[in-house]
């Protein structure tokens, strides 16, 4: 196909190639200065389409991009883009991804971990394994769907940390001063009531429209999920499976959300929080300096709920139906918080074996 020119003058080219295992697919590729470079890369690539060894890194992410649209929802892909595009091109270039090596990738973790963020900071533990993770399965298409061998992350050991150093909540307390900080817009005031008392995810409250809740029950149905992408609003689908749920709101908190919609008059299938994820964010900067509170993540409100359900004494199975997760993620993630009944159980089983010596 010839290439074609975009309303501010610059180029891009779209076609149609067979992938090695045979599958028509669609590429499109632009921002490209002239015509004859557009028609050269769509040359180059159909040369190369059928041969993964003669891809670049580059054209092998475009490739693992079109593979995994349409299987993982709009925020995981935007987030898997942004970081490959960001993280992983400007090291290899233009590399063929034929020619990447376990040693390529020692590099290229050596340089990942000298980046630094906007702050100055390096960036956390658990972003580079992430980020090594994306590399992963980056190259593990590659191998299963595009036979190209050896995989060069299967001899490499991930850097970073699975999990956080350091999980920031906060008290009950320190969440009040930092509520009546905001009270001055009601959204926020709702806002972040929700958020704290019921411990969904930030996607998850975006997405909140009337019919989610039954205020005469007493609960909210969790069933979609909003983001942003390519400055577009997108309404997906929530997280996991585990995601789908209804959680039982407490009194305080149905009366102020009932009182909130009687003056709001929502439409059916409005969304109550209007908003992105950026105002949420700013209202938290907001509300911090104006409190004196620590600073911590919207996410991190999410932490604090459980926080505050496993200091109540429920289970970690209690609260994974609660936050829409495995039993066995909210042990691993917050067993520091667990009591230790260690002493208690041996203290029981010492009293049945006291009981069988009186026998």
């Amino acid at each position: 196909m010839p290439a074609y020119q975009l309303d501010n003058g610059r180029w891009y080219a779209s076609f149609y190639y067979r992938t090695p295992s045979g599958e028509l697919k669609k590429k499109y590729k632009r921002s490209f200065d002239t015509e004859a470079e557009a028609e050269a890369y769509e040359k180059r690539f159909l040369e190369n389409a059928g041969d993964p060894s003669q891809m670049t890194v580059l054209e092998l992410i475009d490739s693992y991009l079109a593979y995994v649209r349409p299987r993982i929802r709009w925020s995981t892909y935007d987030t898997k883009a942004l970081t490959l595009r960001t993280k992983v091109v400007p090291f290899f270039k233009n590399k063929l991804a034929g020619t990447v090596r376990p040693l390529d990738i020692v590099r290229w973790q050596g340089w990942l971990e000298s980046l630094r963020q906007k702050n100055g900071k390096p960036y956390s533990a658990t972003f580079i394994r992430k980020t090594n993770s994306e590399v992963s399965a980056l190259f593990n298409y590659a191998e299963k769907q595009l036979g190209l061998k050896p995989n060069p992350t299967k001899k490499v050991k991930k850097t970073g940390s699975a999990r956080a150093d350091e999980m920031l909540f906060w008290t009950k307390e320190e969440y009040e001063r930092f509520l009546d900080a905001v009270s001055d817009k009601d959204i926020s005031f709702y806002a972040f009531e929700v958020l704290y008392w019921t411990g969904i995810r930030e996607g998850e409250l975006l997405a909140l429209t009337p019919e989610d809740f039954d205020l005469d029950a007493a609960t909210l149905t969790i069933s979609k999920s909003f983001a942003r992408s390519n400055g577009k609003d997108v309404m997906g689908l929530p997280k996991t499976k585990m995601s789908y749920r209804t959680i039982v709101l407490s009194d305080f908190l149905v009366e102020e959300l009932r009182t909130w919609f009687e003056y709001s008059d929502f439409a059916e299938g409005e969304r109550i929080f209007p908003h992105t994820k950026s105002f949420l964010h700013h209202e938290m900067d907001r509300g911090c300096a104006k409190s004196g509170v620590k600073r911590i993540r919207i996410h991190d409100l999410r932490h604090s709920h459980v926080s505050m359900l496993i200091h109540m004494g429920f289970s970690a199975v209690a609260i994974a139906t609660r936050m829409g997760h495995e039993s066995q993620d909210i042990t691993y993630r917050y067993a520091h918080l667990f009591p230790d009944v260690q002493d208690d159980m041996a203290n029981t089983l010492q009293g049945i074996s006291d009981e069988r010596k009186k026998r």
